[in-house]
């Protein structure tokens, strides 16, 4: 088992963990705004499951089928977690709505003032764990898992401190004003969970569009390409593009008439290893021509 799967199986079972926890939690207390981050965590473990198989898709080597690779599995997997992202915000703005127009007093917010602060803790060590491999092996499917409980934690403490105020605002009054906090703070969690949905279907969907590398790695391949050109080698029509963590490199390289195969094929070489050298998992095609 590589490094991705396993961190990706560690996510699968602290989400579990704390679905099982939040439902238990929410359904006692009645707070909304915590089956919101049970719906969330739902959501977590969906997108876990998902990132789980799609790294593992994702390294299998190239076929006859797939003679580029497997890697855009994981940006289609980006893509479906931020659809089930957007969803679950959808499901908690109507569950505060309705909580709105009916609003109820929530019972014991000690549980979940406790459960919600492990929640945190948890998928903070888990986000940055998923963080550091994602950043390693380049995965576009375990950052975006990482960014889900990355968007937890903050989700997670809002709703702790939330309950908060409204257990210090119950020993105080029994206003019924304080009956709104709860699907309030649902709703916060469930806009900060739509900007989540946006940023990380923008990251896994222009790939899939064969959208050029970055700025700034396209300006350092040229770098790298022009110290071997001079008055008799030039290049042109440098193309880029990335499928999960493969990044796929093509220009066409101009060498003089006079010049052998094997040197050719030599600078050829010298080019694609420092290209390799500075980029993890590059495929790089050149075409030789003659002026």
């Amino acid at each position: 088992m590589t490094r991705k799967t396993s961190i990706a199986r560690i996510s699968i079972i602290s989400n579990s963990i704390l679905i099982i926890l939040k439902v238990l939690i929410g359904i006692f207390s009645g707070a909304v705004s915590i089956l919101s981050e049970a719906i969330h965590s739902l959501m977590d473990l969906l997108a876990s499951i998902i990132a789980f198989f799609s790294v593992r898709i994702s390294d299998v080597p190239a076929d006859e089928r797939h003679p580029y690779g497997h890697g855009k599995f994981e940006n289609i997997s980006g893509v479906i977690e931020a659809f089930l992202i957007f969803l679950a915000a959808a499901w908690i703005i109507y569950e505060s709505g309705h909580k709105f127009l009916r609003p109820t007093e929530v019972t014991s917010p000690g549980f979940g003032i406790i459960v919600m602060g492990v929640s945190a803790l948890i998928n903070f060590f888990v986000s940055r764990k998923l963080y550091k491999v994602a950043k390693e092996t380049d995965s576009v499917a375990l950052e975006a898992d990482a960014l889900h409980l990355k968007t937890d934690v903050y989700t997670s403490l809002g709703v702790a401190i939330g309950l908060l105020l409204m257990m210090i605002g119950q020993m105080i009054s029994k206003s019924a004003l304080l009956f709104y906090i709860d699907p309030l703070i649902a709703i916060f969690v469930a806009l900060l969970i739509l900007k989540e949905s946006f940023v990380l279907f923008k990251k896994a969907y222009s790939p899939l569009l064969d959208e050029s590398l970055p700025r700034e790695d396209v300006e350092q391949i040229k770098r790298l390409i022009d110290k071997y050109c001079s008055a008799t080698v030039s290049y042109h029509d440098l193309r880029t593009r990335k499928a999960g963590n493969y990044r796929y490199i093509d220009f066409h390289l101009n060498l003089p008439e006079d010049m052998n195969v094997k040197s050719a094929h030599s600078l050829c070489d010298t080019i694609e290893k420092d290209i390799k050298d500075q980029f993890r998992n590059a495929e790089i095609n050149i075409h030789v021509e003659n002026f």
